[in-house]
């Protein structure tokens, strides 16, 4: 029987599968399902709905496993690559309130600011975290989320990144690893834990919103039971973090 991998890549632009055999490395099946931003925005505000991933993913997989011709008892793991920054925001029942807004979204300049002086300024700010406040991260993001739609904001019960939606999806496990982390801004580098200075500037509130922190050499979990079964799978997959 053989062992295969499924290796997926999420970005702004498509998703796409492999399917490989860890024997011999070979790609064994492939798949991919492309799509744009939404469109009608203001300057600037680059958003996807999460679902456009999700929904992509599962038809890259499909594909994949068909080209393949794969059991489900063949695939062992599945790893997922994708883009970094997103913010998703989820609701206490794992529902998005709203589009993510992405890694090129450009809104978030004067949120930025805010949090930089709130800092202490520049130096302080890269001190404290490793990063500048720049308006692609996460950070700056939950921010603009607080002051443009505070309506929205109260509902927010965990923030996760386009990469942890789909792991979340996959495993029904909210966690974030290590080097997804460091790109939010608003996780302490050095230290390799949340930062707390950085949680408190935006609200003080937003550190029960985050999720649990994982080394990238450990799994995420199992497939769960509803996502194996859309999938065609074993719930004994592995997803990596």
């Amino acid at each position: 029987m053989r062992e295969l991998y499924i290796g997926i890549d999420s970005g702004t632009q498509s998703t796409k599968a492999l399917v490989v055999d860890a024997k011999n490395g070979k790609v064994r099946g492939s798949g991919q399902r492309a799509y744009g931003l939404i469109k009608g925005l203001p300057d600037g505000a680059k958003e996807q709905h999460p679902q456009t991933w999700k929904k992509a993913t599962a038809a890259a997989i499909k594909t994949a496993l068909k080209e393949a011709k794969a059991s489900s008892s063949e695939v062992k793991g599945i790893g997922v690559s994708g883009q970094q920054h997103g913010f998703v925001p989820l609701d206490k029942n794992g529902e998005v309130i709203r589009a993510a807004k992405l890694w090129c979204d450009t809104t978030t300049t004067s949120e930025c600011d805010a949090i930089t002086r709130k800092l202490g300024g520049l130096k302080r700010t890269i001190n404290r975290v490793g990063n500048a406040m720049s308006p692609g991260f996460t950070a700056p993001k939950i921010a603009w989320l607080k002051k443009h739609e505070p309506n929205n904001y109260k509902r927010l019960a965990l923030v996760l990144l386009p990469h942890d939606y789909l792991n979340f999806w996959l495993t029904g496990s909210a966690i974030m690893e290590y080097g997804d982390a460091s790109g939010t801004a608003l996780f302490d580098v050095a230290r390799r834990k949340w930062s707390t200075a950085v949680i408190n500037a935006i609200d003080p509130k937003l550190a029960d919103a985050l999720p649990e922190l994982m080394p990238s050499d450990q799994p995420a979990g199992r497939l769960a039971a509803s996502t194996a079964k859309s999938l065609g799978l074993s719930t004994d997959t592995l997803v990596s973090a």
